[in-house]
């Protein structure tokens, strides 16, 4: 396997810096194929000496030395469990973004019978796959076990009236809940992006697309059981109109649902999506939610990217007061 060399200057997110002897000093520990197999080992979570060993063939002596220079640079850690050691990937967010550029460019047939024999190892122990994993399961792949086959499942218990999407695109989350929904009216500023959404979900008859302003939304006050704001804010020229739209045309008790992303200063990395907003503070956006008449349920970061910028993601879930709240 030939180790991957990359220039540094290209390997580190926006706003994210190493100095020269830093950057050559990582890019040393990395060029040797030995110390890219155990990352990409460790990538999977907590691993033992003895499980490298089973799942490389190296000599216990070669990847313990290895695993000493990697912890020496900062880009693993060990914890004592007993009489053992278990390494996982650490490192600042410079070391990290290095190594995973590195990793995502870097396929070769030895990293894969590398995990094939990682996981036959871990399946041929004395306890199940879940028991194996059990505490970071969410780190770990199975077959069917993923995030999409999840939300497909999930959607069977939701129950949806009228719903609009605003600044839906072409509809690939209309086309999601469709089936648990009344009606849904995809709502998007570009007619060429409308149109292809209309061609992609003719099929679906309780799903409209109108061309429209998320600012000035064209529909009559209370016309929705719930208003969708997925990646919506970013693009909003006026976020708190946007926000006091989707109050306008909530019926009372209706619901607002949507993510967002948390602020954050990587102005390249978001131009290129055509973002007007660079991300929202939580506490911030909650205060205009409650300033526009919503009760706030959940709004708050829920997850973080894994690839760099390693931009962070807030959930939003609201409630429409009714008349009369709080009187």
């Amino acid at each position: 396997m030939k180790p991957a060399v990359a220039d540094p200057a290209l390997l580190a997110p926006p706003g994210a810096s190493l100095d020269l002897s830093a950057s050559t000093d990582l890019l040393r520990l990395l060029a040797d194929p030995t110390r890219v197999r155990l990352l990409n080992l460790l990538e999977d979570g907590e691993l033992s000496v003895a499980e490298l060993v089973r799942a490389t063939r190296l000599p216990q002596s070669r990847v313990s030395t290895h695993l000493g220079k990697l912890r020496e640079g900062g880009l693993v850690r060990d914890r004592r469990v007993g009489s053992s050691s278990l390494y996982s990937i650490s490192g600042s967010e410079e070391t990290r973004a290095l190594w995973e550029r590195v990793h995502l460019q870097t396929a070769d047939p030895l990293l894969e019978e590398d995990r094939r024999r990682l996981r036959a190892a871990q399946l041929s122990r004395e306890q199940t796959w879940a028991e194996s994993v059990a505490g970071q399961m969410e780190r770990h792949y199975s077959p069917g076990r993923t995030w999409e086959a999840a939300l497909h499942g999930l959607l069977g218990l939701v129950r949806l009236g009228d719903v609009l999407d605003v600044a839906s695109g072409d509809g690939a989350l209309a086309e999601l809940i469709a089936p648990r929904a009344r009606s849904i009216t995809c709502l998007d500023v570009s007619a060429k992006v409308v149109a292809a959404g209309r061609a992609r979900l003719a099929h679906l008859p309780q799903v409209d697309f109108r061309v429209g302003d998320m600012h000035a939304l064209p529909f009559p006050d209370a016309s929705f059981d719930a208003v969708l704001f997925s990646n919506t804010l970013t693009y909003a020229d006026d976020p708190a109109r946007a926000l006091a739209e989707a109050a306008r045309v909530l019926r009372p008790g209706g619901a607002l649902a949507g993510v967002t992303l948390r602020a954050h200063d990587h102005r390249e990395a978001a131009r290129g999506f055509d973002h007007v907003q660079l991300g929202f503070a939580p506490a911030a956006l909650r205060a205009a939610l409650e300033a526009h008449g919503f009760e706030v349920a959940l709004c708050e970061v829920t997850s973080r990217e894994k690839r760099p910028p390693h931009f962070e993601i807030v959930t939003l879930h609201a409630t429409r007061r009714g008349p009369g709240y709080g009187e």
